[in-house]
């Protein structure tokens, strides 16, 4: 225990580094753990919020394997907070005041709790399809954030290219966003409501799954033409194989999405879906991070070992 107390007074690059990778991982199991709640019909095994019940903070015996389900979802948070926390206080006491991780940590030290006020709000609405929609694109957002605070931290190369080129990158994020939006009103309007009596959003889930699918045509297309356009740089840079990566994401990602709906959505598959969802945030958030225009590259960090290396072209 003072070992691991004396990390935080004095903390080194792998102690701060180790804490950024327990936020991304944390992130991404609360997404799981959300979408098993979903899954299992238990996003009402808790009825109201921030009591489980009207009476109680926990579940009783009356709410069955739902209530323990969904309450378990809940304390899950606060392992989220405490991890949150112990990272917002390593990055602060191991860089220097105005350090641009500092604001990343603060924000996903806020952006819990605001998570977990969603959380609440879809409770209270018996699960409207559209705060579900909300709750998952901040968590996903949430990855995206400590994905680029641990991308800050481990220090990764970052590649200078042509304005031309690094618009591509950030047309191709987009695309990522996009296609999770849509992909979330898709599942507002097919089954797996998260509670038997849960209301749908009322649009043609057929109609959406093939406007999701355009969207996925087209972001496969521009991560092509982001590997082709980088493969063809000289000096080649780290961003090649994060380009790459991303492309393989997509394409397990299109592969299960295909199945899923030949298949009427079994559950399995939802759940390995919002997996590849969650990896692809993170995939497509380093892949952004890791490129610059030459003219703007990241200054220098300010301590010792975390410094930034620019590869220009």
């Amino acid at each position: 225990m003072s070992r691991f107390l004396s990390g935080f007074a004095a903390p080194t690059y792998p102690f701060v580094c180790g804490w950024a990778r327990a936020s991304l991982i944390s992130n991404i199991a609360i997404v799981l753990t959300g979408v098993a709640v979903r899954l299992t019909a238990s996003g009402l095994g808790c009825p109201t919020w921030p009591r489980c019940t009207d009476s109680s903070f926990v579940p009783h015996s009356a709410l069955g394997v739902h209530g323990v389900i969904e309450f378990g979802n809940r304390l899950l948070t606060y392992v989220l907070v405490a991890v949150a926390l112990a990272t917002w206080f390593a990055v602060r006491r191991w860089t220097t005041p105005g350090d641009h991780r500092r604001r990343l940590a603060t924000c996903l030290a806020l952006g819990i709790p605001a998570q977990a006020l969603i959380g609440g709000i879809t409770v209270l609405t018996d699960l409207n399809p559209w705060i579900v929609a909300l709750h998952l694109l901040l968590s996903m957002a949430l990855i995206a954030v400590s994905t680029v605070l641990l991308a800050r931290i481990d220090a990764p190369s970052v590649s200078a290219i042509p304005v031309a080129t690094r618009r591509l990158v950030l047309a191709t994020y987009a695309a990522v966003w996009a296609v999770l939006y849509v992909g979330t009103v898709v599942t507002g309007s097919g089954p797996h409501a998260g509670d038997l009596g849960s209301p749908r959003n009322g649009l043609d889930p057929q109609v959406l799954s093939h406007v999701h699918a355009t969207l996925v045509y087209l972001l496969v297309t521009l991560t092509v033409a982001s590997v082709v356009v980088l493969r063809r740089q000289r000096p080649r840079s780290r961003a090649v194989a994060l380009a790459q990566a991303l492309l393989v994401v997509e394409l397990a990602q299109g592969a299960i999405g295909f199945v899923q709906y030949a298949t009427d959505v079994p559950i399995v598959l939802v759940w390995f879906h919002l997996l590849g969802a969650s990896v692809l945030v993170a995939v497509a958030t380093w892949f952004v991070v890791a490129t610059r225009t030459a003219d703007s590259a990241p200054p220098s960090s300010p301590r010792l070992g975390t410094k930034l290396r620019v590869t220009r072209p």
